[in-house]
């Protein structure tokens, strides 16, 4: 009967040392280096990631420029067509309508 008392005992210390290891493996794990280290970091990590872009030539930027302004000028008459549309059926419905 002593056996069992003692084996009952152990087996709470032995766990209540697990616990303790695994919180302190928990805090170190969980423990980051202060808001400076972070940021230079991620500096660091984008000007490296920069390194490695294939930049475009002038001429390839410029005609992609282009590109993209040609698209957004048709759509802005697209746009302002179905806006000049929309206000002349609302004069029209309010002359009916008066």
């Amino acid at each position: 009967m002593a056996k069992k008392d003692k084996e009952v005992q152990e087996q709470p210390a032995s766990s209540a040392k697990k616990n303790d290891a695994q919180r302190k493996k928990a805090a170190v794990k969980n423990k980051r280096p202060n808001i400076f280290v972070r940021a230079w970091r991620k500096i660091k990590e984008t000007f490296s990631e920069l390194k490695r872009v294939t930049w475009p030539s002038f001429g390839k930027a410029l005609k992609s420029t282009g590109v993209v302004l040609v698209i957004v000028l048709v759509f802005m008459v697209v746009v302002t067509a179905i806006n000049y549309g929309l206000l002349e059926l609302l004069e029209l419905l309010i002359r009916v309508g008066a």
